[in-house]
């Protein structure tokens, strides 16, 4: 008997929807404080998932989403990486 493996599924912490964990990009703060994007999806650390969309950054940028869900101030140049990571990965 063959097992499928269930997909990981996330929410995005903008749009309140679960997707799979590999159409989401995590954020995450660790014990330092320090706020980055985890292309992996395995670093340690308090994470919150957004997806992979200009316009989601973009409303997470202005509604402080991030800084609420992780508890911290968030730098401009982690929304610029993110903003570059999905450019550069666009998944049409």
């Amino acid at each position: 008997m063959a097992t499928t493996r269930k997909t990981p599924l996330r929410k995005c912490v903008v749009t309140q929807e679960m997707k799979p964990k590999k159409e989401l990009i995590r954020i995450v703060r660790n014990k330092e404080g320090d706020v980055f994007v985890d292309e992996t999806g395995k670093k340690n650390g308090r994470g919150a998932y957004v997806s992979r969309s200009l316009d989601v950054i973009e409303s997470a940028q202005k509604s402080g989403v991030l800084k609420r869900h992780l508890n911290t101030e968030i730098e401009q140049d982690v929304y610029e990486q993110l903003k570059r990571i999905i450019e550069g990965n666009k998944i049409e």
